[in-house]
């Protein structure tokens, strides 16, 4: 049998505000809402926004790292994702589109090398190849 490794952890506590929810990560702390139009107060991202922003994050981290390595003039690394949902005969069908920007100089192949690395962000790969959830109330 394999070694579990823990690799990420967080703690969600809503304490009756309706959907306000403080997370907790380490020493950090963030708040997830609802937007007023469905019944949140909007004091934070949504769920779907926070899991638009660890994509983005994660692209935009193992990016740099690369340029960095590669000692390339990359400038600003600006990743924008948007969760989109399609509404089909079999139920709705959600996927991300991302829009790398990267405003230093690069070729044409530097470019196209990046989208490749693109790919090789653990979060990227963790939401396309889907992940088994187990939940226990204690």
């Amino acid at each position: 049998m394999s070694e579990l490794k823990i690799v990420g952890t967080a703690e969600a506590v809503n304490d009756t505000q309706a959907y306000k929810t403080l997370l907790t990560s380490g020493q950090h702390t963030l708040i997830a809402d609802e937007p007023i139009g469905v019944g949140g107060t909007d004091e934070g991202p949504s769920p779907g926004d926070l899991v638009c922003m660890s994509l983005a994050s994660c692209k935009a981290i193992t990016l740099r790292m690369y340029v960095q390595r590669k000692q390339w003039d990359s400038g600003t690394i600006d990743v924008k994702v948007k969760l989109v949902r399609e509404e089909s005969a079999m139920g709705p069908i959600h996927s991300f589109l991302c829009e790398l920007s990267i405003s230093g100089d690069l070729t044409d192949e530097q470019k196209q090398r990046l989208l490749q690395i693109d790919k090789a962000c653990p979060i990227s790969k963790l939401l396309a190849k889907g992940s088994a959830i187990t939940s226990v109330i204690k």
